[in-house]
Order: structure tokens, then C-alpha cells, then sequence
């Protein structure tokens, strides 16, 4: 079993996000000793933002694919390559400015390629990703989940669920982190008890529907 590790934060030692998913990785590891774990830091080595060169645009009819087109498209396959090759991956996504970080969405932006990792159909797009786990630990220094407008604010787990949704995405939580020691450590417990629900039901999952 092939297990993708990704850490997002910019904030190294002191980031929530890269202690659930070093946490998640380490009880997943712990139920299933034989897998493999390949890990991705995207704040030391972040995709170059999506651009026209990874799109690999033509300047005509018989144009050949220019060297950065090239250099672009095989970041592209390296990183698709490796996350369709997981069949676990794990996924450390902290809250920005209401939103991902921006190395977490230039990583995602390399994954949606038409006939890769969906396709499109007579009824709409098909993924072709499935048959794989992916946990995201989210961490936010507010709380955002009770309140109407908190909901409508955050632009972090609503996305990601869009991305990988129909992926049989577990989400692992943590929120209030930096509303003082308390409340960090209420937060910790329950994001911790649910990394173990997460393992073992992501362990016993044996059909992930479609990536819209």
C-alpha cells in the first residue's frame, strides 16, 4: 500500500496541520505496517503557479511544445503520476485568508487533467481517480463551523470537498487553534479521536465514487 504524505503550512514546528497529518500518517501506519510513505513538503518545494505554458497552448497548427511547455508538462505528469499511484493520501490544509494555502492549490491545479483524473461525458464529468483514500486535516485559528456567517466565509473545507468530493474524503478538523491554550487543546483532542474513526474507516472503505 502506497501512502501520499503532503504538509502545506507555512509555518513548520509550529503549524496544527503538520502535527495531525505526521499523527494521521503515523496511526495509519500503525494499522497497516506495510506501507510505503512518500511525503511532499509544498511549502519548501511548491509548484510553479498554473499558467499558459502548463496548458502547453500552441502557436499554431504544427507548433512544437516550447521548452518551458515541455518543462511544465512534466511537473504536471510527475505530480499527477504520483497522487493517482497513492492509494492513501494525506493532506494538510490549513486556513489562509479564508481560504487554502496557495501552494496546496497549485499542486491541485497540476492534478485536473482531462483523461487523468476525470473525463468528460454526455451527462457531465466523470472522475477517474477513485479506488483511493484521501484525509484532509484542516486547521483554522477561528471557529467557523457555528455560525452562518463563519460557514459562508471559509473557503477551505467547502472547496476541498468540491475537489475530492466523491473521493470518500475523511476531514479532520481542528478549529479555534489561536483562541488561547484551552480551547487549542479542546480542539486537538477531538481532531486526534477523530484521526482514529478516520484510519479505521477509511481502512475498511472499498468503493470511492467518482471526482466531479
Amino acid at each position: 500500500m502506497k501512502l501520499l504524505h503532503i504538509d502545506s503550512s507555512i509555518l513548520g514546528a509550529y503549524s496544527t496541520s503538520r502535527l495531525l497529518t505526521a499523527e494521521t500518517v503515523a496511526a495509519w501506519k500503525a494499522a497497516h505496517p506495510d506501507t510505503t510513505v512518500e511525503y511532499l513538503d509544498l511549502a519548501v518545494d511548491a509548484p510553479a503557479h498554473f499558467g499558459a505554458d502548463a496548458l502547453a497552448i500552441k502557436t499554431g497548427p504544427q507548433a512544437e511544445p516550447t521548452e518551458a511547455q515541455q518543462r511544465e508538462n512534466a511537473l504536471s505528469e510527475k505530480l499527477v503520476s504520483q497522487f493517482l499511484a497513492a492509494d492513501v493520501v494525506v493532506i494538510s490544509a490549513p486556513l489562509y485568508n479564508f481560504s487554502i494555502p496557495t501552494q496546496l492549490k497549485a499542486w491541485i491545479d497540476r492534478l485536473g487533467q482531462v483523461g487523468r483524473t476525470f473525463k468528460y461525458t454526455e451527462t457531465g464529468p466523470v472522475g477517474l481517480a477513485g479506488g483511493k483514500t484521501v484525509i484532509v486535516a484542516s486547521s483554522c485559528g477561528g471557529v467557523y463551523s457555528t455560525s452562518d456567517w463563519g460557514q459562508g466565509a471559509e473557503h477551505q473545507e467547502s472547496y476541498l470537498k468540491v475537489v475530492f468530493g466523491f473521493f470518500g474524503i475523511t476531514d479532520v478538523r481542528a478549529e479555534g487553534v489561536a483562541m488561547g491554550d484551552e480551547p487549542k487543546a479542546t480542539a486537538l483532542a477531538s481532531a486526534r479521536s477523530d484521526i482514529l474513526v478516520a484510519t479505521a474507516e477509511a481502512a475498511n472503505q472499498k468503493d470511492v465514487a467518482q471526482v466531479a
